[in-house]
């Protein structure tokens, strides 16, 4: 996602880089360990989470800045997976968005404390947002519940217990990785909405929308991990093939991959059909940017 998605997030995108830049600068933190945490956080990314959260604000019209707190939060999570799921006890890889991963510079343990820091301190940024509080409660549960056991960290644990078998059906995929990657992109809208006091049908709306985005985001990951080269992906590719993951292609094959993404892709541009303005318009064209990188 490089010139394109530039193009349509390029403003949002540098409002969640230039709130980053100071978000672990406490004093308190050893120096070393402030290091670690943003070595990974300040690394680039498409910072997908926190500008899918600021889009869906201003769908809902609510203004960024009281909502930047909150999405630039969600970033902070993400980035904390990455560390976590790159350590040799878990995926076990050494390059991440074109640089050696964490642990690789800063050893296990730092690697480890830095994404423990990352996910903590984001509930404190989260509750920087300047919005009701009845509506910040709302909207912390959500991410809380995407993120924890029943959600991200849930899906991780699905995907080591099925890292290696053979028996593997679609719905146990399916429900995976709607927790292991839908989960907290799907936050990430809802989260936009519940923010701004969205009206029950327009949250609903949006709901789908990052349901869907979530299913197709993860479908596309699992085909570029097949068929994309490293120095464009930043970060190994064929990884899952050669540890034995449940992914949809290894379970259906490249073409029905690319089948089943293309209709969830649809499934979330139809969610928004008839919402008007540059906010609908910019979500849809980032579903369908997604299908395009391997179509």
């Amino acid at each position: 996602m490089a010139s394109q998605l530039d193009a349509l997030f390029s403003r949002r995108r540098q409002l969640v880089e230039d709130f980053l830049a100071g978000a672990v600068r406490d004093s308190a933190v050893p120096e070393t360990l402030a290091r670690a945490m943003n070595y990974s956080l300040l690394a680039g990314g498409k910072r997908l989470r926190p500008v899918l959260c600021l889009t869906c604000a201003s769908l809902c019209c609510e203004a960024e800045a009281k909502v930047l707190p909150f999405a630039c939060a969600l970033e902070m999570i993400h980035t904390y997976s990455l560390i976590h799921d790159d350590l040799p006890a878990m995926d076990n890889d050494d390059l991440r968005r074109g640089k050696p991963s964490n642990h690789k510079v800063f050893g296990e343990a730092c690697a480890l404390l830095a994404g423990d820091g990352l996910l903590t301190d984001a509930f404190a940024c989260a509750c920087q947002a300047d919005v009701p509080p009845e509506r910040l409660v709302a909207a912390l549960a959500e991410l809380a519940r995407a993120a924890g056991s029943a959600g991200m960290v849930g899906g991780q644990q699905m995907d080591m217990e099925c890292t290696g078998r053979d028996n593997v059906d679609l719905e146990h995929l399916r429900a995976l990785h709607a927790k292991k990657t839908g989960a907290l992109l799907r936050a990430a809208c809802t989260c936009g909405a519940l923010l701004a006091g969205a009206e029950e049908s327009l949250y609903a709306r949006i709901a789908s929308f990052g349901q869907e985005l979530g299913v197709a985001f993860q479908i596309v990951d699992d085909i570029l991990d097949e068929i994309s080269d490293p120095a464009v992906l930043g970060k190994p590719v064929h990884s899952d093939r050669e540890q034995h993951k449940a992914t949809y292609p290894a379970l259906v094959g490249l073409e029905k991959s690319r089948e089943f993404a293309s209709e969830h892709v649809r499934l979330a541009v139809r969610a928004l059909e008839g919402l008007a303005g540059e906010d609908a318009r910019e979500l849809c064209s980032l579903a369908r940017y997604t299908l395009e990188r391997v179509v």
